[in-house]
């Protein structure tokens, strides 16, 4: 009885994280550039019952040998092992504002993808798909959240004014005639990334990415004047939250029944 509870509560667990994955999608619908997380889901090990019994042997001793005899298998749950970005090439809008970029992806190796590189405050590198830029008081390039947008030589970007010019091939004009290459990174397995909150990316061990720009086989474009949208299907993502919703509900249902026979048996067989 108690196998069963607890394969109930892994289903309702792992439908509740399902659902804040879904929901946090939904939230950043909007957000420039975000890439829509989905859910790994895997059971945990089998277990294979048996029963352990004895015969007994008619001889003048009575002697007994045990045995054991195969039931079958008995499942023991599900949980969600990870929430893993899906990397598609977002749509692309037209803004205006010549401080937007977007990235398109021309032809890249496969599962391969380029990212803008950004430094934090601290000095760490991250990587973004972001490309909603500003020139901030000091006149370097930031994200909308504050980091640095690095150029090819892993530098800020320096800047007299937002008033800039971009080519498709990422060389960046002011409009004092400062020159900067944007320092686009290339991730051949971008899945391998830890994401973190703002739209940013990190590598598993922390080393840099090598630049897009020279690699083999890799060709993009920077639009100016554009930004990725998110790659998030709002009505996919609307129904997977009802399926979502709807198999917590039964789960939930099981529960309360074997709350139920729990408590027939503590409160009634008991007495007997």
């Amino acid at each position: 009885m108690f196998r069963g509870f607890y394969t109930a509560a892994s289903g309702m667990l792992a439908q509740q994280r399902r659902t804040e994955m879904l929901t946090n999608n939904m939230s950043n619908a909007n957000t420039p550039g975000y890439k829509a997380d989905q859910a790994a889901m895997r059971a945990f090990p089998e277990m294979l019952l048996e029963r352990f019994d004895k015969v007994q042997i008619p001889t003048e001793n009575g002697l007994n040998l045990p045995f054991n005899r195969e039931i079958g298998t008995l499942q023991t749950g599900v949980y969600m092992q990870e929430a893993i970005p899906k990397f598609i090439q977002g749509d692309v809008r037209e803004t205006g504002r010549k401080t937007d970029l977007a990235l398109l992806d021309v032809n890249m190796p496969e599962n391969g993808s380029v990212f803008f590189t950004v430094q934090n405050g601290d000095g760490t590198v991250r990587y973004t798909r972001n490309g909603n830029f500003t020139v901030d008081a000091k006149g370097n390039l930031t994200t909308g959240s504050g980091q640095y947008v690095l150029d090819a030589a892993g530098q800020p970007i320096q800047l007299s004014s937002d008033r800039y010019t971009v080519s498709e091939g990422g060389n960046l004009t002011g409009e004092n005639g400062e020159k900067a290459m944007l320092g686009v990174a290339y991730a051949n397995n971008p899945l391998r990334m830890v994401k973190e909150g703002d739209g940013l990316f990190r590598t598993e061990n922390g080393a840099e990415l090598p630049l897009a720009a020279g690699t083999r086989g890799v060709q993009f474009r920077t639009q100016q004047g554009f930004l990725e949208q998110s790659n998030v299907d709002v009505s996919r993502t609307m129904t997977d939250m009802m399926t979502a919703y709807r198999a917590f509900e039964a789960n939930q249902k099981i529960l309360q029944a074997y709350d139920k026979s729990m408590e027939k048996a503590a409160n009634e067989i008991g007495r007997l």
